[in-house]
């Protein structure tokens, strides 16, 4: 995969970029506050809390001589913030968040969080064993469009099942996701879509079998579950700010992979996540915190490319276009970093999970 330049490149002429280099200087070097939106409820979100807890958001854009704050959220209404500029950059589910760009979501892409935390689940005495045996069941799921239901689909697209649309071998029922495990239980689903902790809580509590797991499932073990995103606005107008979170994101990232135990209790300490510190250091263990710049961008194209040919994605004809227009990097910033036990990072490249 080619390197993506970033959608700056692609909006702005090489003369206004050359002429406006002064003044985009002096716009990222004003009184601009960068807003990063945080959750203090999301396991997943540890590389945002770490950040916060390491002062690593704070040494990053102080080195560049930018403001930042971090605003407290609901995750769930991530990007209806970022769209109403109430914060400009947070993280999400992929899955969840890229048929919202097919909807119009102005935001983009810029690194991957971690993989794994999807988890699909049927009762311990069920007959079915694959994802194949459950064509005309009843699937519980958080949403229609979550990213639990989402990566069903795709999984079932791959085996040339059919996944979308009125032919979908398969009927979705939306419940709460902590009513998920109980819907299952009860016998009104035949299995269901699972997020940390939930997941986790729900195969101890009630010893559900595991039918397909995104930390360890072949495909999607090579792609995140989780990334990052901006502002395309603000992206374009504060392109310094933008690279400071995303130096600092790859660097909090490349800490909790090296870290788990360490970041769930620097977590639990600063009231970002409830649980014990054993239990929640074993998920973050669990999945992969490596982040990447590149392979970031390999998730969005491979995403897009199957959601648009399983119908998923309506509104997309230029598949490399769309790419272009949500997902973002900059020349100058590497593509990861790795935690060093002496404290220090060092940027490296990954080509793969």
């Amino acid at each position: 995969m080619k390197k993506i330049k970033s959608t700056l490149l692609t909006v702005l002429s090489v003369s206004a970029l050359i002429t406006g280099m002064t003044s985009c200087s002096k716009k990222d070097k004003s009184d601009f506050v960068f807003k990063i939106g945080t959750a203090n409820s999301g396991l997943c979100g540890a590389p945002l809390h770490i950040g916060i807890d390491k002062g690593i958001f704070a040494e990053e854009f102080g080195k560049a001589g930018l403001k930042f704050e971090t605003i407290e959220i609901n995750i769930q209404e991530a990007t209806a913030l970022c769209v109403s500029k109430k914060i400009d950059a947070s993280l999400g589910l992929a899955g969840s968040l890229i048929p919202q760009m097919d909807n119009g979501l102005d935001v983009s892409f810029l690194t991957g969080v971690h993989t794994g935390c999807t988890k699909f689940y049927v009762k311990a005495d069920s007959p079915y064993k694959t994802v194949a045996d459950l064509r005309g069941k009843v699937i519980g799921f958080p949403g229609v469009q979550d990213s639990s239901t989402i990566a069903f689909q795709r999984k079932y697209f791959d085996l040339g099942i059919p996944a979308f649309g009125p032919e979908a071998d398969f009927t979705i029922a939306v419940y709460n996701l902590p009513d998920l495990p109980l819907a299952l239980e009860n016998g009104a689903v035949e299995a269901v879509g699972l997020h940390d902790p939930i997941a986790y809580i729900a195969e101890r509590d009630y010893g559900f079998r595991n039918i397909l797991d995104t930390t360890s499932d072949e495909k999607f073990s090579q792609e995140y579950c989780c990334m990052t995103f901006v502002s395309n606005d603000v992206a374009q107008k504060y392109p310094e700010h933008t690279k400071a979170f995303i130096r600092a994101v790859l660097k909090a990232s490349a800490y909790v992979q090296a870290n788990p135990e360490d970041s769930a209790k620097l977590q639990i300490e600063n009231g970002q996540m409830s649980g014990d510190v054993e239990a929640n250091g074993y998920l973050l263990r669990t999945y992969n915190y490596t982040p990447s710049v590149n392979l970031a961008g390999k998730t969005v194209e491979n995403t897009i490319d199957q959601l648009v040919d399983m119908g998923v994605m309506q509104n997309v004809k230029d598949k490399e276009g769309f790419v272009k227009n949500h997902f973002i990097s900059f020349d100058g910033v590497p593509d990861s970093y790795v935690y060093n036990s002496d404290g220090t990072y060092s940027e490296t490249y990954v080509s793969k999970l």
